[in-house]
């Protein structure tokens, strides 16, 4: 059975010292594939090398997350815009907008938003979208877009079954992490997760981030980190009356098709 992260942060610091055996531990349990996610200059230009250092193993997107909009300049812009030359970076982002931190102005998000988008449509290649309280704008933004790019995902999924819905509506990919397996906020999704179509659903750990908290025993850290893309395939599979077989297979062929990745085969 072999799995397929959509989204780990492996530039982040928490790896520096056994990034190596972070990977070895993912490749021991099934996780041979991993997209890695660009989300500023700095973790753009770390996971594309990364993605170089391990080719077939690690590939790499390229893009500024809604969190650092105010650092998206003309520099920044044609920084990603070289990148995506690279046949290492398989998708546009992480790029959306972020209302619940705010961390850069609302206007600064949208703004660095659709210039990304400006940047997927004219390469052809899928958009890693990210989107937290901010559905309304997010869907203004992206649906007149859609028609010209080629596949979006929303990435760590974690609304309502109207915003779902909506999204499933206007043909988005959907990202799941372990969010879905934390039992304070995440059980609506066990409700809904069903809704997905096998071709329209990816997992992912967002790693280091979202440990998945059914894990048995815990962890002695709270350093999230790919091997545990398991138990949410397991949590996945569950809430789908799916077998983790059954999800592994689709979940990979679907993020194979949405990358462009070489089968495994």
């Amino acid at each position: 059975m072999q799995l397929i992260d959509i989204g780990a942060n492996l530039a982040h610091n928490s790896f520096d010292d056994d990034r190596d055996a972070v990977l070895e531990r993912a490749s021991d349990v099934g996780v041979t594939r991993l997209i890695l996610t660009g989300s500023s200059e700095d973790s753009n230009r770390e996971v594309l090398q990364l993605a170089k250092d391990r080719p077939g193993q690690l590939w790499s997107t390229a893009g500024v997350h809604p969190h650092h909009a105010t650092d998206y300049t003309d520099e920044v812009h044609l920084s990603i815009q070289a990148m995506l030359n690279e046949s290492e970076v398989v998708a546009v982002g992480e790029c959306g907008l972020d209302y619940f931190r705010n961390f850069s102005p609302a206007d600064a998000q949208r703004v660095a938003f659709e210039r990304q988008l400006e940047l997927a449509e004219q390469f052809a290649l899928p958009v890693f979208l990210h989107q937290r309280d901010a559905q309304k704008d997010f869907v203004d933004i992206l649906r007149p877009r859609l028609p010209n790019l080629s596949r979006a995902v929303a990435h760590c999924f974690t609304g309502s079954e109207t915003e779902l819905r909506e999204l499933l509506d206007l043909d988005l990919y959907i990202g799941i992490t372990g969010w879905i397996c934390d039992e304070r906020r995440g059980t609506h999704l066990k409700d809904i997760v069903a809704l997905i179509p096998d071709d329209r659903l990816m997992i992912e750990t967002d790693a280091p981030y979202l440990l998945p908290r059914s894990l048995r025993p815990k962890p002695k850290t709270r350093r999230n980190e790919p091997a545990w893309l398991t138990e949410v395939l397991q949590v996945v599979a569950e809430a789908r009356c799916q077998s983790p077989e059954e999800v592994a297979a689709t979940t990979s062929k679907t993020a194979e098709v949405f990358f462009s990745l070489p089968s495994a085969s």
